[in-house]
C-alpha cells in the first residue's frame, strides 16, 4: 500500500464520519475494515471500494497533477440537474485529487451486450443520449473545437504509424491524410452542437438496482458534435453490430437527436464522426500501450480497425483512403 493511498483511507474515514455520523466523535483510530481496488482505466485515477454503516462507497484518488477533478464535479451537477444518473458526491478535496462517491455497484451494460436484445439496450440508451443533448447546460463547456479534433486525428499517425509500425508518410500519403483530416473535421462542425459526454460507452453506463442507467467517466465532457456519443455506443470495443443494425440505430436515434436533417446526411454525419472518433482510438490505445505501459489494449485495435475500413469503404469519396489504410491497418 502506498503512502498516498493511506492518506486516501484515512481522508475517507474523517468524511464518512463527518457525512453520515456528523454527531459522533471521531476516533482517530478508525480504520475501514474493507478497502477493496475497484478498477483503474485508461487515465491516472484509481477507484476503491469501502463500506460503512451498512453501506458501500466509492473512493476516487485523482492525482491533481494529473487529473481535474474540479471538471467532474461540474460535469456531475449539469447531469443531475438534467435528471440523468451520475453518482452523488458526498465529499471532496480538490488539492489532494479525493472524492468520497455513490457507489453504482459493478454491473455495467457491458456485462449485458451479449445477454440482451441489442434493440433493448438500444431502447434503454436512446433516452439517455436525447436527454443529454436537450437538457444538459452547456454554458462554460469547452467547445470541441477543430483545433482539438484535429490533435486527436494527430495521435493515429504519430503513435500507430510512426511509433507502433515505423511508418514515416510519403509526401502523397501525407496530402491524402490531410484531405481526410479536413473532411471529418468538417463533417463534425457542421451538424448540430450539443453536450457531449465523450466517452459513452457500455463500460461507463451502469444498471442500478432500481431499473435507471448511470453514467460515470464524464469529466472530459464538452460541447460539439451532436452524434459522436451516439457512435461511441454503436462502435463498441467489446461486440460489432451488424451494418443494418447500426443503420436501424441510427435512424432511430435521428428522431431524437437531430429531426430536421436529411436521413443520408445523418447516416454520413455518423459514419464520419465514428471515422474521427475510431482513427483518434487506435491512436490512444498505441500510446498507452508506448507511452504509459498499459498492456492489453493494442490487442485490441484490429477492432478498430475494422470499423474503421468499413466505413471508408460505404462511401465513393472514401475510396482513396480506403486504398491507403487498407495497406497501414491489414499488415
Amino acid at each position: 500500500m502506498t503512502d498516498r493511498t493511506e492518506q486516501l483511507q484515512h481522508w475517507a474515514a474523517v468524511q464518512l464520519h463527518a457525512v453520515f455520523l456528523p454527531a459522533a466523535r471521531f476516533d482517530p483510530s478508525f480504520e475501514l475494515a474493507v478497502w477493496d481496488i475497484v478498477s483503474g482505466d485508461a487515465s491516472f485515477r484509481q477507484y476503491f471500494r469501502t463500506r460503512f454503516e451498512g453501506a458501500s462507497y466509492i473512493l476516487m484518488d485523482a492525482p491533481p497533477e494529473q487529473e481535474d477533478s474540479a471538471s467532474f464535479i461540474d460535469v456531475a451537477k449539469r447531469l443531475q440537474r438534467a435528471n440523468i444518473r451520475s453518482p452523488r458526491i458526498y465529499a471532496s478535496d480538490l488539492e489532494l485529487g479525493f472524492l468520497l462517491l455513490e457507489d453504482f455497484g459493478d454491473e455495467m451494460l457491458q456485462s449485458l451486450l451479449q445477454s440482451e436484445a441489442g434493440q433493448a439496450l438500444f431502447d434503454r440508451v436512446l433516452p439517455l443520449l436525447a436527454n443529454m443533448s436537450a437538457q444538459c447546460d452547456c454554458s462554460g463547456l469547452a467547445e470541441y473545437s477543430e483545433a482539438k479534433l484535429y490533435s486527436e486525428l494527430a495521435l493515429f499517425p504519430d503513435w500507430y504509424l510512426a511509433r507502433n509500425l515505423e511508418i514515416t508518410l510519403s509526401r502523397h500519403e501525407q496530402l491524402l491524410w490531410d484531405q481526410l483530416c479536413a473532411l471529418l473535421v468538417a463533417s463534425a462542425k457542421a451538424q448540430p452542437q450539443s453536450f457531449v459526454h465523450r466517452d459513452f460507452h457500455s463500460c461507463n453506463l451502469h444498471a442500478l438496482v432500481d431499473g435507471s442507467t448511470g453514467v460515470i467517466d464524464f469529466q472530459d465532457a464538452v460541447y460539439g458534435p451532436v452524434s459522436y456519443d451516439l457512435v461511441s455506443w454503436l462502435w463498441d470495443r467489446y461486440i460489432v453490430w451488424s451494418r443494418s443494425d447500426l443503420e436501424k440505430w441510427m435512424l432511430q436515434a435521428q428522431e431524437r437527436l437531430a429531426p430536421t436533417i436529411e436521413s443520408v446526411d445523418w447516416l454520413r454525419f455518423c459514419d464520419l464522426m465514428g471515422l474521427q472518433r475510431n482513427l483518434k482510438i487506435i491512436g490512444i490505445f498505441s500510446r498507452l500501450h508506448y507511452r504509459d505501459n498499459k498492456s492489453g489494449y493494442l490487442d485490441m485495435v484490429p477492432h478498430f480497425s475494422g470499423y474503421v475500413l468499413d466505413v471508408l469503404s460505404r462511401y465513393d469519396d472514401l475510396e482513396r483512403y480506403h486504398l491507403m489504410f487498407k495497406r497501414w491497418l491489414q499488415r
